[in-house]
């Protein structure tokens, strides 16, 4: 069992107590435990079986402007009696930086709101063993399928964040994870893909059958590919890469970046940077939401943000330090984002592959080529060709180009938006790519 929240409170308040006695103007605590248990099979057999308890302390100390850190996995009181004695002294002889402070006191969180984010269902090793049998059996139903791997995790986890200004606050969270990879083979090629899922309460994980055959799928339709040639063309982006360029977004509009000056988006707030038909949210009370909380990693609350209203950007993401250097508010994104999502579009799935008469699917992107400071996009991809609607055929070994300053002036979404993960998306087309091939 992870600890409970009265044990988490005393090992925060002894400290937050010894940190103020030794010196400390200010202070703040995180302390978090959490236990996470994995099963792991390869080609239908049992593989490796691991659990970890890990329980850690974070602490914070501030002697006026001058700040430092220490952390530890050990809680008993001879060593946190060290720890906050040598995080007072570093902090002595730390340099001041004049936007060092705790979080200003009118924007802590007043409550945790009740999001339905903790399931206390424990899987017992040989249940989570006969989901990936099963898990397995439906991957491999495919002679073609020559290879699988799949896993099943629990995590269970609470914590305390508290600090010097009254602060003191927690909630716990638990996770199932399961994932299926799988390798297909016929005479031309070799290829590999996997399906997951994700979710805060073990009834709303996909079954695995159901997992297994999309895992299945997703592999065998990509056999056989083509190659293609270069060229200027419409891209359309499934959902699981879609979500991949919001991410890229919250980093552009973080407010470290933008104090940093490494951002495309620095001095774009009240600007239009998305066609009139885009709107992003960032919602963090989305029940059984898998990003939802009721406070950020500093304690300042959080509330629903419209990011992005008819393509003009309303919002940076925003923490106290750095915030104090743009002279904004923190509104409560220590950390990042909640649940992140394009709103839905207006198109159907099937209308925007009917869109332009030949365009290209991406359903994998390969490396990291995503520029925050230039804007600059470029990553490996596979995917289909899509000719008037209907996919023709797989294709691998392209590269697709081209910079999030004109790619989000002509993203198109479809009306197909679910809650899958903590960021998300329609299924998305860009206008007017560039697509290297052979």
């Amino acid at each position: 069992m992870v600890k409970d929240q009265e044990y988490l409170e005393k090992k925060a308040s002894f400290c937050l107590d010894l940190a103020k006695k030794l010196g400390a103007t200010d202070a703040s605590v995180n302390v978090g435990s959490s236990i996470s248990e994995t099963v792991n099979f390869r080609n239908k057999k049992l593989d490796e079986s691991n659990r970890s308890d890990n329980l850690g302390i974070d602490i914070t100390t501030y002697i006026g402007k001058k700040k430092s850190s220490i952390s530890s996995s050990n809680l008993l009181q001879d060593n946190l009696n060290v720890l906050i004695e040598k995080c007072i002294e570093t902090t002595k002889n730390t340099p001041e930086d004049e936007f060092n402070s705790l979080p200003d006191k009118d924007l802590l969180a007043q409550e945790v709101k009740e999001l339905n984010l903790y399931d206390d269902t424990h899987i017992e090793n040989k249940d989570k063993i006969e989901y990936l049998s099963r898990l397995e059996t439906s991957t491999s139903s495919d002679k073609r399928i020559v290879n699988t791997e799949s896993s099943f995790t629990e995590d269970k986890s609470n914590f305390i964040l508290a600090n010097s200004d009254g602060f003191c606050n927690g909630f716990k969270t638990s996770s199932f994870v399961a994932s299926s990879v799988a390798v297909a083979k016929d005479d031309q090629s070799m290829e590999r893909d996997y399906e997951y899922t994700l979710k805060c309460h073990l009834d709303d994980i996909k079954s695995p059958e159901e997992l297994g055959n999309s895992a299945s799928e997703n592999t065998l339709r990509k056999l056989s590919p083509k190659k293609i040639g270069s060229e200027k063309i419409a891209i359309i982006f499934d959902k699981r890469i879609a979500k991949g360029i919001l991410s890229t977004f919250a980093s552009a509009i973080s407010s470290s970046a933008i104090s940093r000056g490494t951002s495309f988006l620095k001095d774009k707030v009240d600007q239009k940077i998305f066609s009139d038909s885009i709107s992003i949210f960032d919602k963090p009370d989305i029940i059984r939401g898998l990003g939802s909380k009721s406070f950020d990693s500093e304690g300042v609350k959080i509330e629903t943000l419209k990011l992005v209203e008819q393509g003009i950007l309303k919002h940076y993401l925003i923490d106290t330090y750095n915030g104090k250097k743009l002279n904004l508010k923190s509104n409560g994104r220590c950390g990042g984002t909640s649940n992140l999502f394009f709103d839905n579009g207006k198109i159907s799935y099937n209308n925007l592959l009917n869109l332009n008469s030949k365009c290209l699917y991406i359903t994998e992107t390969i490396g990291h080529g995503s520029n925050i400071i230039t804007g600059d996009y470029s990553v490996g991809a596979t995917g289909f060709l899509v000719e008037k609607g209907e996919i023709k055929y797989p294709i691998n070994e392209i590269t697709i180009a081209g910079n999030f300053k004109d790619m989000f002036r002509n993203i198109t979404l479809a009306n197909d938006l679910e809650f899958e993960y903590s960021a998300n998306s329609p299924t998305m087309m860009i206008e007017g790519m560039v697509v290297a091939g052979k």
